[in-house]
């Protein structure tokens, strides 16, 4: 392989646009930290929804789907599939109150539902163990997989003539140290214009990043015969094609020897748990995280639930099958290559011609930079509004706020690439990080319908995991699935009694988050009660026949797709047609709200 000019153009203009949509937001972000971190709550709803696909297509995600597909075949993408149905229930309960709670962090949030030094506690600690340790974490992981894919297509690399180097004692090699540069090129652009230049780069670099996808799935399909000749050369592997796994025992699980097979303790954990115990970055229960920022972000509730309702969509319906078609072509191209996600990126080495490989590697870029420049930005936020302005430094103006802000991007970004640094490998983070976060979802959930949920109650459910996790894994040598039940279990039994165990939240706090959002519903009638005059939220049913037809709505749009790819028309009809009642559901219920003048 060997990059040529045309392809070192074609990325250059890439990260010359990127930097220029910085420098032309960086005017309406320096304002204040509103308009920094929150757009000044005018994104409308596709930039917002856009910018949450962004931030999900990292440069390790085509690779690790197709891990999946090269392990259990299609139905493998289960695992992350199964988060669809979490994702829905931030879409219709709880987007809007999102836009509604008027903050800027999720972290912010304690401090307007909960009361005294509990909720003070919480807040802080949340912005230090989510919004730089576990972020720094998960910015880590993007690292690392950019550091495979620039190992693949530039083996050998040196970076002046080194490769390696050594910075206050900690080693970074070539590709680290490149991937270095690109993390200060992303901390260049979202320092200078905030949430604003992060969203409306995140839609061009999705842009870039999906469509450079479908021309490779286009390509590969062509190297390997189309259709027809992926399934010969899987003819041995038929099990690979299956959209749904099996459970193991059945007769089908008995001959799919490879095929995603899970027992029954798995499927609990999976399409029973794992959605709605679990903290996750982009998957939380009822939100929070960089989505739940666009969602605060937009410009009124309408859009707050349009936008996560796109994200949904597209994030599980559309851009899934460009990546499940290359990783099929690459286990017929490469079926005996140990490092199955590497793969992905040898397609490209190895099929596309000069002007489209540039292409290729702009949209990789883009993955990543779309992804680092919404975790910085996010994570900054949490230091500066629930850290930095709270505890530290009370009382400074918004331009100053702004300026350490931009500091403070930089700084996270250097503090997640030592990170990096620490790992060799980490394709078991996000277990972790799902087991030990297991029982939290619960609570994040029911915080916002249940008046008695207090600061101990999420204090206890982030803490209470780690009691027993080493326990579990390490003396018992127990499977993640196993674990994550038992942790669950435990959590909420620990959380629960934390819960009745301590006082409530005072009456002024509760009545005055009431009054902001008043979500409605039985968990706040003895609240509601006292406040009268507050219009309480209504038409739950509504809600949750919303909720159900948003379900079939991707889910079927995902596999009449997938039909569509295959051949089997009939199916495919069959498939999309469900998902279609299912949208003229939701439209006709938004519809007698007045919300059609949001989508036309």
């Amino acid at each position: 392989m060997h990059i040529h000019l045309i392809d070192w153009i074609v990325i250059g203009i890439f990260l010359l646009i990127s930097i220029s949509i910085g420098m032309y937001m960086s005017r309406r972000a320096s304002r204040s930290t509103s308009d920094f971190f929150l757009t000044g709550r005018n994104l409308p709803w596709y930039v917002a929804g856009t910018s949450m696909v962004a931030t999900t297509f990292a440069a390790d995600t085509p690779l690790a789907v197709t891990e999946l597909v090269a392990q259990s075949g299609i139905s493998g993408n289960w695992l992350w599939w199964n988060m669809l149905f979490g994702g829905m229930l931030t879409v219709f309960f709880f987007a809007r109150l999102w836009r509604r709670a008027n903050i800027m962090t999720d972290a912010e949030f304690v401090s307007i539902r909960y009361s005294g030094k509990p909720a003070r506690f919480l807040r802080g600690f949340r912005a230090i163990y989510i919004g730089i340790f576990m972020n720094a974490i998960v910015m880590a992981w993007v690292n690392l997989a950019m550091v495979k894919i620039l190992q693949v297509m530039f083996p050998g690399l040196t970076v002046f003539g080194y490769s390696h180097f050594t910075f206050l004692g900690i080693g970074f090699g070539a590709h680290l140290v490149v991937v270095g540069a690109m993390m200060a090129f992303v901390a260049l652009y979202s320092s200078l214009s905030g949430l604003w230049g992060v969203s409306i780069t995140d839609t061009f670099q999705f842009v870039i990043a999906m469509g450079g996808s479908i021309i490779l799935a286009f390509v590969a399909l062509g190297h390997v015969g189309g259709i027809s000749g992926l399934q010969e050369g899987l003819s041995d592997v038929g099990w690979v094609f299956d959209f749904f796994p099996v459970v193991e025992g059945s007769g089908a699980a008995a001959t799919a020897s490879g095929m995603l097979q899970m027992s029954v303790v798995a499927l609990v954990a999976y399409l029973g748990v794992q959605w709605w115990a679990s903290w996750y970055p982009g998957a939380e229960p009822g939100g929070g995280g960089y989505v739940a920022q666009r969602m605060m972000s937009a410009k009124d509730e309408k859009h707050s639930l349009l936008a996560t309702l796109w994200f949904q969509i597209a994030h599980f319906a559309i851009r899934p099958w460009p990546w499940i078609i290359v990783a099929l072509a690459a286990l017929v191209m490469y079926p005996n290559e140990a490092d199955k996600g590497a793969t992905y990126v040898m397609v490209i080495r190895d099929l596309l011609p000069t002007g489209l490989l540039g292409l290729l590697l702009a949209a990789f870029f883009a993955a990543y930079m779309s992804t680092m420049a919404s975790q910085t930005v996010w994570g900054t936020s949490y230091i500066i509004n629930d850290l930095f302005r709270p505890f530290i430094k009370p009382g400074g103006s918004e331009r100053y706020y702004v300026k350490v802000s931009r500091i403070t991007t930089f700084v996270l970004m250097l503090f997640s690439l030592i990170v990096t640094t620490r790992f060799e490998m980490i394709s078991d983070a996000w277990r972790f990080i799902l087991a030990c976060s297991g029982g939290i979802g619960l609570v994040l959930l029911l915080r916002w319908f249940w008046w008695r949920i207090n600061a101990w109650s999420e204090i206890s459910a982030m803490i209470a995991p780690y009691a027993i996790y080493p326990i579990l894994v390490f003396h018992f040598g127990l499977n993640y699935e196993t674990t994550l039940i038992i942790i669950v279990a435990w959590s909420s039994m620990v959380w629960l009694t934390v819960t009745f165990l301590t006082k409530p939240d005072d009456r002024e706090t509760l009545e005055s988050f009431y009054k902001k959002v008043h979500p409605g519903g039985p968990g706040w009638k003895q609240i509601a009660a006292q406040l009268p005059s507050v219009k309480s939220d209504t038409g739950y049913k509504s809600l949750f026949v919303n909720y159900i037809a948003g379900c079939v709505l991707v889910l079927f749009s995902l596999f009449g797709i997938g039909r569509l790819i295959f051949g089997e028309y009939l199916s495919a009809f069959i498939y999309l047609g469900i998902a279609a009642l299912a949208a003229v559901v939701i439209y006709y219920n938004l519809s007698r709200t007045g919300w059609e003048k949001v989508i036309k």
